[in-house]
């Protein structure tokens, strides 16, 4: 007997089976029950989420004999035979391959045929985006008004290149990526049908591969299966995919923040001499550095283990989110040139290079600097107004004489203590509520001031990185800031951003005798 692929030999036959996609199946078998299923569906989604294998349910639930709850019963002879591929009123066609006028011509005769035994002729057209433009218009007048007996189901993953006036004539459902939870589920099944052992760590390894196409994740599971007699581990899954020991990801991942190129030099050589594909290998660090950031932001995360975990938590607490966002924006950067790069391991270790300039471990010099300016400001903001103005007069005075000069006083302005720095707590939780973690991670480190009711003074005390910078200024984040302000305070604001660093360096530069202060004097001769 010929050997049959997993996820064919366990494609869902009804649609309770299928996971992850429950509002699309609700909505059909509602039609089917009702007797209102339309003569047109687009099917739209990415790889390996159902789109396929809901055509072909849809194509036998119209035409079952015993149809019950808007499911095929898959027992009585037009089931079986559509099952079987020998019932030749529902036909399936690869647009890629099947894409010229002639292809579809030949379908547009063939619909004013009536069906040989169903009740529907059913065309499940799969990729239908390959088509060309003649053949989308010599199936677009078909496709409008068909026959009572006719039945359209398009599949697609890129549905911006259908033209309008196709998307127009069906309806659309959209097939999201399944959860991990799902296909761990249906993995589940498939290892108890099919006689296979395997671990819990190894199947969320499995989940998380396949980004959410439950025909990758099968495929990976079968690919296992072939190799393991016993039961399939975490490491059998790593090592057949080619992902590299955790071990040299946290290793280069440490190196990059503490800036020591040598030592992320050497992890790749020894990844090289193990034949990894580097490709994966760099996927697997921006993954590892983003859960870092993540434990920074949550303390949570899943499929790591305890001592994973410790590793994570070390290089979280001696980190700062700006080096590790700054990282991932290195490293994105470096995946996209590494796909289109003949010379891959010389990119690769420039890249890496170049990562290691951005990272570094928080430094007491920082939190000594950051501390300074808490106590200059604190020191501002506790000065008594009338003690200040005769500080400043005595300094006329002493200065008049010495030098035959005329002293013109620099009006002092208001001294008016900041609004309360309370609502920017709230402004964060409410970032974090509304789901934009990038624009919380880059915010972090942060502080603000409310100065007014329609402006907000932003500070970053350990600097104003050149990425933070390009992030903030980008105007769908700064909406989303300012919408966050406006759900604490009430308030439309003006944002404005403070490099704490430079606000430093200027206290260092006053060469005043009222430095400590910050209190300025012109002195014009």
């Amino acid at each position: 007997m010929a050997y049959t692929a997993l996820y064919r030999a366990f494609r869902p036959t009804t649609f309770a089976d299928m996971v992850g996609q429950d509002h699309i199946t609700k909505t059909l078998k509602n039609q089917i029950m009702a007797g209102r299923v339309g003569h047109a569906y687009l099917f739209n989604g990415g790889r390996g989420t159902g789109k396929t294998t809901s055509a072909k349910i849809l194509a036998r639930a119209v035409n079952c004999l015993n149809i019950k709850d808007g499911e095929p019963c898959n027992e009585c002879e037009i089931c079986k035979e559509i099952l079987s591929g020998s019932l030749t009123d529902v036909v399936e066609m690869d647009a890629a391959s099947n894409n010229s006028v002639e292809d579809i011509r030949s379908i547009r005769d063939e619909v004013n045929f009536l069906p040989t035994k169903a009740k529907y002729r059913v065309y499940i057209i799969d990729e239908v985006h390959m088509l060309s433009v003649g053949a989308f218009n010599a199936l677009l007048k078909t496709l409008e008004e068909p026959p009572e007996h006719v039945k359209f189901i398009l599949a697609t993953t890129e549905p911006q290149k259908l033209p309008t006036t196709i998307l127009s004539r069906c309806q659309r459902f959209d097939f999201k990526k399944i959860s991990d939870e799902y296909i761990i589920k249906r993995l589940k099944v498939i290892c108890e049908g099919a006689n296979i052992k395997i671990s819990e760590e190894a199947l969320k390894i499995i989940a998380v591969l396949s980004e959410g196409a439950m025909r990758d994740a099968i495929s990976i599971l079968e690919r296992c299966s072939q190799e393991s007699n016993n039961e399939i581990t975490a490491d059998l899954v790593k090592e057949l995919v080619g992902i590299p020991n955790l071990e040299y990801i946290s290793k280069i991942s440490k190196a990059m923040l503490e800036n020591d190129e040598i030592s992320a030099l050497s992890v790749i050589d020894e990844v090289i001499k193990e034949g990894k594909d580097l490709y994966n290998f760099l996927w697997e660090i921006i993954k590892y550095i983003k859960d870092v950031l993540v434990y920074k932001a949550t303390n949570h995360l899943e499929l790591y283990s305890e001592g994973e975990l410790e590793q994570i938590k070390v290089l979280a607490e001696h980190s700062d989110r700006e080096s590790l966002l700054s990282i991932i924006y290195e490293l994105s950067e470096l995946e996209n040139n590494l796909k289109w790069s003949n010379q891959k391991t010389i990119l690769f270790q420039t890249g890496v290079i170049k990562a290691c300039m951005s990272g570094s471990f928080a430094g007491s010099s920082v939190q000594e600097l950051q501390n300074r300016i808490e106590k200059l400001e604190a020191k501002i903001s506790n000065v008594n107004p009338s003690e200040m103005m005769q500080t400043v007069q005595k300094a006329d005075v002493k200065e008049e004489k010495t030098q035959p000069t005329m002293i013109q006083e620099k009006k002092l302005p208001e001294i008016e203590k900041p609004k309360s720095t309370d609502f920017w707590k709230k402004v964060m939780d409410t970032l974090k509520k509304n789901n934009k973690m990038t624009l919380y991670a880059t915010l972090i480190n942060s502080r603000a001031t409310q100065v007014s009711d329609v402006s907000v003074e932003i500070e970053f005390p350990n600097g104003l990185t050149a990425f933070n910078e390009t992030f903030l200024n980008n105007s769908n984040n700064r909406n989303d800031l300012i919408k966050a302000i406006k759900a604490v305070t009430g308030n439309e604001v003006m944002i404005s951003i403070k490099d704490g660093k430079a606000k430093a360096r200027e206290v260092q530069e006053r060469k005043t005798p009222m430095q400590d202060l910050g209190i300025d004097i012109n002195i014009i001769d």
